[in-house]
């Protein structure tokens, strides 16, 4: 995705989230909405979904993928081993130990950007870290993991590389939305490159 377009689709949609945040009277927020926005812009919440197809094809148990649509979008689909924690009810006790540990990478996903982030804004309010966000949601999962575009075969070796991981992380994790899970062997993850994390502002945890 283009960063331009990147940083845009989360600055705008986090100020009206910053204003809308819901009122909490049972847990203290830890940062200000100025001190939320330092981090959001230094893209840290973001995990691409290359990296999450990766951990799920290697079956790694550091992963905690938490849907935060309705239970009704969840039971029609998920992503693997995932667990719905709608966002209406993040703030819940019962959810405390999974949203506030420092074992498990938490991605929050939706359908698209902007409910995850704000779970995420919200948990980042409360102090709680190791929480992250998918990027794009489960529409850019679609595009890039389930129905990947082939390059050209012009395209550098890097491209093609990337599309032969997504081709077979799609069939291994199902190869369409609503298709059944399918285990193939899966070529070697291409190099993602990603920017450099800005440090973190004061007052977070």
């Amino acid at each position: 995705m283009n960063s331009r377009l990147l940083l845009a689709g989360f600055i705008i949609p986090m100020a009206l989230i910053i204003a809308a945040v819901p009122s909490n009277t049972t847990k203290q927020y830890k940062l200000t909405a100025n001190e939320l926005l330092q981090e959001a812009v230094s893209y840290e919440p973001y995990i691409h979904p290359d990296n999450v197809a990766d951990m799920l094809v290697q079956q790694d148990p550091s992963l905690q993928l938490i849907d935060v649509r309705t239970p009704d979008e969840f039971d029609k689909f998920s992503l693997p081993g995932a667990i719905n924690i709608p966002l209406s009810e993040l703030l819940a006790d019962q959810y405390v130990d999974i949203l506030d540990q420092d074992v498990k990478m938490n991605v929050f996903y939706s359908n698209g950007s902007l409910n995850s982030n704000e779970a995420w804004m919200i948990t980042r309010q409360l102090g709680y870290s190791n929480n992250y966000v998918l990027q794009g949601g489960l529409n850019y999962w679609a595009e890039t993991i389930i129905n990947p575009v082939p390059p050209s075969s012009t395209s550098p070796d890097e491209e093609i590389a990337k599309y032969n991981f997504r081709k077979g992380a799609s069939m291994a994790l199902g190869g369409s939305v609503e298709g059944n899970t399918a285990k193939s062997a899966i070529p070697a993850k291409p190099v993602i490159t990603s920017k450099k994390k800005k440090k973190r502002v004061a007052g977070g945890c």
